[in-house]
């Protein structure tokens, strides 16, 4: 892959995950800012790139790719890396956790995080909506610790995969996002398989670059700070 990809992105969005996995292919890319302040999810523009109106796009050579999940595994399946490979032994597991992480637990926190968006603008509607999936991400915080610890071949270990991005940046938002300033509840140290992965990718270098791009701060994914980044807003 010579050519250069073009990320539509927000930081601290979804598109963070590509972004770590952009870098750590070392693959060329460039970036679109989606200005969520002025709500250019919603242009004209960009719903001919994607017609969800949500962040990522990814521009490829192979037609413009959104949804996180199959652009994650559009880059596996074009380099060869960051995924077993088919027909071996951890491959059905490797699908069926990246799925259940974009369709359960991030969808959970999508709800958690936007409820206007599922219930409408009823105060007292959406804090019931909330409550209901503040308790489904605790369950689902305890369905990944303890499928991951089963399987540690799949995150947090020398060979890395799509897991290794897309689980840090799952534990960074619900820190940051699935907790109310009166009423936190999440620590990161119950779930010792989750803080692992969340320790070794502080460590790499596509977390690095993704710091500095996106205003992270110095522990992203273990002691997660509100992004300053210094172009576009995070929410």
């Amino acid at each position: 892959m010579t050519e250069t990809l073009r990320l539509h992105h927000a930081p601290d969005n979804a598109s963070l995950i590509i972004r770590l996995a952009l870098e750590e292919l070392g693959l060329p890319y460039e970036t679109v800012l989606v200005d969520r302040r002025n709500r250019a999810q919603m242009s004209d523009d960009y719903l001919v790139l994607n017609p969800n109106g949500t962040i990522p796009v990814l521009e490829t050579p192979d037609g413009t790719l959104f949804e996180t999940a199959a652009i994650l595994m559009w880059l596996s399946e074009k380099t060869g890396k960051l995924a077993p490979k088919p027909g071996t032994t951890l491959r059905g597991a490797f699908l069926k956790w990246m799925f259940w992480c974009s369709n359960t637990f991030q969808i959970d926190l999508r709800h958690f995080f936007y409820p206007e968006k599922f219930i409408g603008e009823n105060a007292d509607h959406q804090a019931q909506l909330r409550k209901v999936f503040r308790q489904r991400i605790e369950a689902d915080l305890g369905i990944l610790e303890d499928g991951l610890n089963q399987l540690p071949e799949l995150a947090g270990s020398d060979t890395l995969t799509l897991l290794d991005f897309y689980v840090p940046c799952l534990m960074r938002w619900t820190k940051l996002y699935a907790e109310l300033p009166d009423h936190p509840w999440f620590e990161i140290r119950r779930y010792p398989a989750l803080l692992h992965i969340c320790e070794s990718a502080e460590s790499r270098a596509s977390t690095h670059a993704a710091q500095q791009a996106e205003g992270l701060g110095p522990t992203p994914f273990t002691a997660p700070t509100l992004a300053t980044p210094p172009e576009g807003s995070a929410t």
